[in-house]
Formats: structure tokens, C-alpha cells, sequence
């Protein structure tokens, strides 16, 4: 049977619902032809609620402070966040006074919303800052998630949501009994490029899914970052890049595993990834008997999402870059794609402060991220023992997260 998502890129009925939601007050013509531009490309798979359309109208818009000033923060989320449209760069929290120094005079962001990791707790007077986004290593997560619901803000926690299942029921506890919103950084959540991926997967548009393919890695440099550290990381490329595919596989077919199997792949340079796998590949067996086949590395570059179903394929690569994605179909190029690349970061904050803004639940929850853990130590449990091991008691714990 086909399950319909609430992903579809290109939802009539959701632009007809936008379409009405400004008729009730907030039109067109106050918002002004690029707002409403801006305001559509803002909602790829559901319109905006009445009050992120009234925030666009009067620009208001929601504080968001980093906490961790890394690559990722400096290279795609303060960019993001110059191009977002709910939410805008306060505040950021960092160890590095030079840091501080070159983002406030970069971004001019005032002292009072400039904090390191002694003083962090202050941040819940700060009226200027409505959303944390943790953006540390990962065996940190899990300290500054509940640390930040506690200061009564808002929480965006980049992935994997943390190393271990405990501390993903710790998070999510901690925003509950806040009564704060708790989201993943799953940025491809909000890519034209999977939610067509989804849309054409999961309502089975070229039939029931029959096989997968998924591998992301990268050559990494001969150092030692945290990333390969396993008390900082909590693994290898598994951690970081393999979690794409485990969230690429299950989206696209639309049902989580029933069970997998894993191998570790020979080390190449075993000095350097004495803590961690360097490369690993793994199986997914799904209750129908379809499977997904997948692969992370640290020791080869590669980006690759495939889709095998009864009377068609879908094939993205690259599939997991920040831009520059590609995609084919067995009936052509991939429809309802932008010519042009889009800010999956900004889209993915964008759609956060709409939450917020409306008290809707976030389409890549906590409970997501504690899913995910689970199936990354699920993998690793059977690389380890070199049997299969079944996840369905993921399926059965989880199952009303589902499969998106």
C-alpha cells in the first residue's frame, strides 16, 4: 500500500492553503511581491502559519545564537542566516575570545550577546536570543541541549543528535519539561532535490521499492580532528557521514529496517584511525524484502543516493553536498528541482521558527534523532559481532516518528 507523506515538494493543495491564509488578512499586496516570493519558497511542503506570515509583514524575526563557531557554523550557518527570512544571527557562544572578536565586528553582534562556556547558563535573560543551535562536537550535545531548554530557548541540535540513546532521552526530556521545541539539524529534510526524492519513494510513483543504494565519505586529511576521536565523536565516518545514508534509505522508502548487517573496512592507515573505523558498509533489511545497501568512508570521496523501484529508478549524485546536487530519473531529469541552488540551512531554520511561530511540531524531531542513534548502534553491533542484528525493536519503540 502507498503511504502518502507530508513531504511533497510541490503540494497544490499546500500553495491553495497559503493562498488562503493570506486571504484572511495578511495579502499579497502588504507583504509585497518578494516577500511573497520569498514567503513560498519558505514553505516547500506545507504553508506557512498566520504567524510567520504577520512576522514577514512586520519583520519581526526570531534570535538564533550558535553555540560552537567550527567550520560548519562559520562556513554554512551564519551564511544561512544572512538569507533567512523568520530568523536572524544574535548571539554565539564560543571559548575563543579572537573568535568572538572577528564574528561581532563580522556580524555586529553586541557584548551583551556574546557568551563562552562558563557564563552560557546567563543566556536565559536574553530576550535577543530565542533559538540555541549546538553546534559541537558530539559527545557534547547532549550537555548544551539541556542546558539551553533550561534557559527557556528553543533548540536546533546538529546531528548525530548525540552519542548514546541515554542521553537522546535526556535532551528530549529536558525540552519537554521546558516546554521548548527540540529539532536535528537534518538539513536534506528541506532539499528540493530529496523531497522529491521522498515524494517519488515513498508514493511508490515508479512502484513498490525494491533496492537501495547509499555511500558518503570524504578523504580526510592526515591529522587528527575530533571527528576521529571516539570520546569526543563517538565514532568514525558512521558518525558523520554514514548517518546521511541511514536517513537517505529510510526516507526514501518510507519504512524503517527490520534488520542489518555491517563490516568494517580494511584500515588504510591505522596509525591515524587507531580510535575509530576509517570506512564501513552495511545492509538494511526491510519487512517487505527489500534491502538498502550502504557505505561511509574516510578514505574516499563519495556522495550517492539510488533508488531501484518496479518500473523505474531514481538516482541523486552528488546526493549529500551542501549544493550542487544532481539528479535523473529513469523517465528523465528530476522535476520540481530549482535551476538554481537553494540554502538547505536557511530553509531548515526558516521552517523551525514557523514551529515556533505557529506551536507546530518540527517535521525532524528529537525522537528522530534518538531513532537514528539507535540504528547507528545497531549497525555498529553488528559490524562488531558479524551477525545480523534486528532493529525491530526501533520499529516497534519508534514507529510513530515513521519513516520520514
Amino acid at each position: 500500500m502507498k503511504k502518502t507523506t507530508s513531504s511533497e515538494f510541490s503540494s497544490a493543495a499546500s500553495r491553495r492553503d497559503f493562498l488562503r491564509h493570506l486571504s484572511l488578512g495578511v495579502g499579497a499586496g502588504l507583504l509585497g511581491v518578494p516577500a511573497l516570493a520569498n514567503a513560498l519558497a519558505l514553505a516547500p511542503e506545507s504553508a506557512l502559519g498566520l504567524a510567520s506570515l504577520e512576522a514577514l509583514q512586520t519583520g519581526r524575526k526570531l534570535g538564533v545564537a550558535l553555540v560552537g563557531l567550527g567550520g560548519y557554523s562559520s562556513g554554512q550557518l551564519a551564511p544561512a542566516l544572512q538569507k533567512t527570512q523568520l530568523c536572524r544571527l544574535t548571539g554565539i557562544v564560543t571559548g575563543t575570545p579572537e573568535k568572538a572578536q572577528k564574528w561581532k565586528q563580522q556580524y555586529s553582534i553586541p557584548d551583551k550577546n556574546i557568551y563562552n562556556y562558563q557564563n552560557f547558563d546567563s543566556i536565559k535573560d536574553n530576550p535577543d536570543i530565542d533559538i540555541v543551535y549546538v553546534v559541537l562536537p558530539n559527545s557534547m550535545h547532549a550537555e548544551y541541549v539541556e542546558r539551553a531548554a533550561r534557559a527557556g530557548k528553543h533548540v536546533i541540535c546538529e546531528k548525530p543528535m548525540a552519542t548514546s540513546v541515554e542521553d537522546c532521552r535526556r535532551m528530549i526530556d529536558a525540552c519537554k519539561k521546558a516546554g521548548k521545541k527540540l529539532s536535528i539539524g537534518y538539513r536534506l529534510h528541506f532539499d528540493p532535490y530529496h523531497l522529491e526524492a521522498m515524494r517519488i519513494g515513498q508514493n511508490q510513483v515508479y512502484g513498490p521499492v525494491k533496492k537501495l543504494m547509499s555511500e558518503n565519505g570524504f578523504t580526510m586529511g592526515e591529522n587528527r580532528p575530533w571527528r576521529i576521536q571516539k570520546k569526543l565523536s563517538g565514532g568514525g565516518p558512521l558518525m558523520d557521514m554514514g548517518i546521511y545514508c541511514v536517513q537517505g534509505v529510510i526516507y526514501t522508502k518510507g519504512q524503517l529496517p527490520v534488520s542489518v548487517t555491517a563490516k568494517y573496512a580494511q584500515k588504510t592507515r591505522p596509525q591515524q584511525f587507531n580510535e575509530v573505523e576509517e570506512g564501513l558498509s552495511w545492509q538494511f533489511q526491510f519487512a517487505d524484502g527489500s534491502t538498502a545497501d550502504c557505505r561511509t568512508s574516510y578514505a574516499e570521496s563519495v556522495s550517492h543516493l539510488r533508488m531501484e523501484a518496479a518500473n523505474g529508478w531514481l538516482d541523486l549524485q552528488p546526493a549529500f553536498a551542501y549544493n550542487g546536487l544532481h539528479g535523473q530519473t529513469s523517465k528523465g531529469p528530476l522535476a520540481n528541482v530549482p535551476t538554481q541552488d537553494v540554502s538547505q540551512q536557511a530553509r531548515q531554520m526558516d521552517d523551525f521558527a514557523d514551529c515556533i511561530l505557529n506551536n507546530k511540531p518540527t517535521r525532524v524531531p528529537g525522537e528522530m534523532g534518538m531513532r537514528d542513534v539507535q540504528l547507528l548502534k545497531g549497525i555498529y553491533q553488528a559490524a562488531d559481532s558479524g551477525q545480523k542484528v534486528s532493529t525491530k525493536d526501533i520499529v516497534a519503540v519508534l514507529d510513530k516518528v515513521g519513516a520520514r
